[in-house]
């Protein structure tokens, strides 16, 4: 079932995708070689419950962190640890989400740490790039398919792969509400796109093949050949036929 957003409730989701939006911001500012991802971690829950809100992936299906950190060939969903230390030339994806008065956004980032190779800083612009060109399509009277086809047809001439496994979503009083948001197929299919839906639209874009697996500790999900990973999500509201960005540091409806 659709969960259909009036302006007061978009208010809201705003404000919680803001105060997301200064929290990546401030861990991208704060990471260096060297720190555990435990320790990322740490920031992020002292940040977001030092503002009054709860992180929404905390206790969420069981995760166990405010966080999920997820380094080179991991996709998603990886668990913060004291023995997981970052170094130069990694890829760190950060996903988090806020709970404020009521409203969760979500919001995901590929951070390089340091200098990394040529192909690991085009596989984060480009996974960066497909968001935009899928978020550019979530304009009222489009499909859903419409966001999915736009991230497809951008990274499909690079080669990479496109996650299948997990998909986008809706978001709002609940983390996870529909639709569901691939990044891949046919346009013309599924919902049809209206004023008031709120997304979270997020490409999950692999150096090499597009098949991940889930590892022994039923969450950290790695690509199944070990190349690198990067993953770029935001939360989107429709607003007046267009798509504005709810995670925005300098956002507000």
């Amino acid at each position: 079932m659709l969960c259909i957003k009036n302006p007061s409730a978009l208010s809201l989701m705003a404000q919680s995708g803001k105060l997301l939006a200064e929290c990546m911001q401030m861990l991208g500012e704060s990471l260096r070689p060297g720190m555990t991802t435990l320790e990322i971690d740490k920031l992020a829950h002292r940040f977001i419950t030092a503002h009054g809100a709860k992180p929404s992936f905390l206790g969420l299906y069981g995760f166990p962190a405010t966080l999920c950190i997820s380094v080179n060939e991991q996709v998603i969903h990886g668990i913060p640890s004291a023995n997981k230390v970052i170094h130069e030339g990694d890829l760190v994806s950060l996903d988090g989400g806020v709970l404020w008065k009521g409203f969760h956004s979500d919001m995901a980032r590929t951070f390089i740490i340091g200098e990394t190779t040529e192909e690991k800083r085009l596989l984060v612009e480009r996974t960066r790039e497909a968001f935009y060109a899928g978020m550019n399509m979530a304009r009222e009277g489009n499909r859903v398919s419409d966001i999915s086809h736009a991230v497809e047809a951008y990274i499909k001439p690079f080669g990479y792969g496109i996650v299948r496994d997990y998909t986008g979503h809706g978001v709002g009083r609940e983390l996870h509400e529909s639709p569901e948001i691939p990044n891949f197929g046919a346009p013309g299919h599924g919902v049809r796109i209206v004023n008031g839906m709120t997304l979270a639209i997020e490409p999950m874009i692999n150096l090499g093949t597009e098949r991940v697996r889930v590892l022994s500790d039923k969450w950290t999900t790695v690509t199944c050949d070990g190349s690198p990973s990067a993953h770029w999500e935001n939360t989107v509201a429709v607003v007046d036929g267009a798509p504005v960005i709810l995670t925005d540091p300098n956002g507000s409806l």
